[in-house]
């Protein structure tokens, strides 16, 4: 009896010793779900769908279509001013998604360092559409401005992606890179004191107006609803769901959050029934 007794000790002891010692499964709570590393995979997925689905290039000639539609119209419109379009740049007519998917693969997120090394290579492959839209904008003798929240410092490297792929650049000045702010407003204000902006193009809702800026899901959602009749006649969009101010506002801004943090938020905000 005191050999049995001597055992069960020695195996209860061994059995909490493992409970102490052993690496947790996850650092996110059985309540919260397993720990899924979405937003790393999720850049992955983001990526496959982007350069690999006709419906995404579908999507993107929709945009480019109906975009030269509203410039048609604009077209046959007297206006005092010289016509102008403004667009961003990434992801709204350039493909980085081959940056997200190294980044990912190496099992790492966006850092400006990297970022710029991408840039400075000149390589991101054009949007179905694109092309054909900017060059007959500019045939047409709208000005083609491209406002980009890109660096001073990765100008060569973007002029020289345009170049690569025969994006009308008109004038160097037409190329606005970001100084200070993120916000593009003031910019956009800068090009319509000169001209009649007809067209708006970008991926982000800050591409279109500063209602957008720094605003929470509530009220990024509002003001979409609010500009309803913009969209698809002075706002065109396309598809980005590889990242965007969609995500930081779900996180309210905070950029200090861990992987394991973001995961478990973004595992608990989806449902299962409407």
């Amino acid at each position: 009896m005191k050999n049995f007794k001597f055992i069960i000790a020695n195996c209860l002891f061994v059995l909490v010793l493992s409970c102490k010692t052993a690496a947790p499964v996850s650092k996110v709570s059985a309540q919260d779900g397993p720990y899924q590393n979405l937003g790393r995979d999720g850049k992955i997925y983001a990526a496959f769908y982007q350069q690999r689905a006709a419906e995404y290039e579908a999507l993107c000639l929709q945009a480019y279509n109906i975009a030269r539609l509203r410039l048609d119209e604009a077209l046959l419109q007297k206006s005092e001013k010289p016509l102008a379009i403004v667009s961003d740049i990434d992801e709204t007519f350039l493909d980085n998604s081959y940056y997200a998917v190294e980044r990912s693969k190496m099992g790492k997120g966006y850092d400006q360092t990297t970022w710029e090394e991408w840039t400075s290579k000149g390589i991101a492959k054009p949007l179905t559409g694109s092309q054909e839209f900017y060059q007959y904008a500019a045939d047409k003798g709208v000005q083609v401005f491209y406002v980009t929240n890109r660096l001073e410092q990765e100008r060569a490297g973007t002029v020289k992606n345009l170049k690569k792929y025969n994006f009308p650049l008109q004038n160097d000045t037409n190329l606005i890179l970001r100084s200070k702010e993120s916000s593009k407003e003031n910019r956009r204000a800068d090009i319509a004191k000169n001209y009649n902006i007809v067209l708006l193009l970008g991926d982000n809702l800050s591409d279109f107006s500063g209602i957008f800026d720094k605003k929470s899901e509530t009220e990024r959602s509002a003001a979409v609803k609010n500009s309803a009749k913009d969209f698809g006649k002075k706002f065109i969009i396309i598809p980005n769901v590889g990242y965007g101010d969609w995500e930081s506002s779900f996180y309210n801004y905070k950029y200090d959050y861990t992987d394991q943090q973001k995961d478990s938020m973004m595992y608990n905000a989806v449902k299962t029934t409407p």
